[in-house]
């Protein structure tokens, strides 16, 4: 593995762990590194046997601060610019939002603008007290995208993702538990077991059903009706080897082994 690629990619077991690598940019996102986290995502999307992904940012100073205004100069200084940028930016979370595997977002330090808008791809946010987050792009004149903005809302609300935008505040990580932002607080030292602990506990479940969970809540914030054949699939999974195995499992009081079929 390339330990100088912006994005990395490392496994133990059943769990991946992704990586943003420029730890002397705070992990600052680059255009070309957004179109390497959609294809890093959507490459392990599709492997059957993977059963968590943990996305973090290199060292512990921060998550990500969001993009990299360096480069705005020449990928991001007009309309046309821009366009081509957030098309990428959007396909990463449309690759994020579409994937499959439970997704663990492993939080040190700095988790704003862009970064803010990554972890609220995930499935379950897991921070360190001193973490920060916000979204001050008001004081660059930039707008947050709908394909942007869907994830912060879809937590926080309108109202408070409105909050966060509008006044721009960087706030603790007491306050973006408060608002939903986050799903678990712990100790900074803590932040890396505490995440890592999560993963494992959701790749000894059985996977098939993980999946199911994920695609079912996602569905969910859909209001248009659940079809017949949506309701029918919730029932799939008497029909696989993983039900199987926890329920005989369960009545000799074992801990089950899933195969994941």
């Amino acid at each position: 593995m390339n330990q100088e690629s912006p994005i990395l990619v490392t496994r133990d077991g059943f769990v991946a762990t992704v990586t943003l690598n420029r730890p002397a940019k705070l992990n600052a996102l680059t255009k070309a590194m957004w179109g390497m986290l959609a294809g890093t995502i959507d490459a392990l999307g599709a492997e059957r046997d993977l059963r968590c992904i943990v996305l973090r940012g290199a060292g512990e100073r921060a998550f990500s601060p969001g993009n990299d205004i360096g480069e705005f100069a020449r990928e991001r200084s007009s309309k046309s610019q821009a366009r081509a940028y957030g098309a990428v930016m959007h396909a990463t979370a449309h690759a994020l939002a579409r994937c499959p595997i439970p997704l663990v977002a492993q939080i040190h330090g700095i988790c704003v603008g862009g970064g803010l808008e990554i972890a609220a791809l995930c499935d379950l946010r897991i921070c360190g007290e001193s973490s920060r987050f916000g979204a001050p792009i008001k004081n660059l004149g930039l707008v947050m995208a709908y394909a942007e903005m869907g994830p912060l809302v879809r937590l926080a609300g309108p109202d408070v993702a409105l909050e966060i935008l509008l006044e721009g505040r960087i706030f603790d990580a007491a306050e973006a538990k408060a608002k939903g932002l986050v799903t678990r607080v712990v100790p900074d030292d803590q932040v890396a077991v505490e995440a890592a602990a999560t993963a494992a506990r959701v790749a000894e479940g059985a996977p098939l059903v993980a999946r199911w969970h994920k695609k079912f809540a996602r569905r969910l914030a859909d209001p248009m009706p659940i079809s017949a054949a949506e309701a029918d699939e919730c029932f799939d999974c008497f029909d696989t080897e993983d039900f199987r195995a926890g329920y005989a499992a369960f009545l000799a009081k074992q801990k089950p082994t899933f195969s994941g079929r």
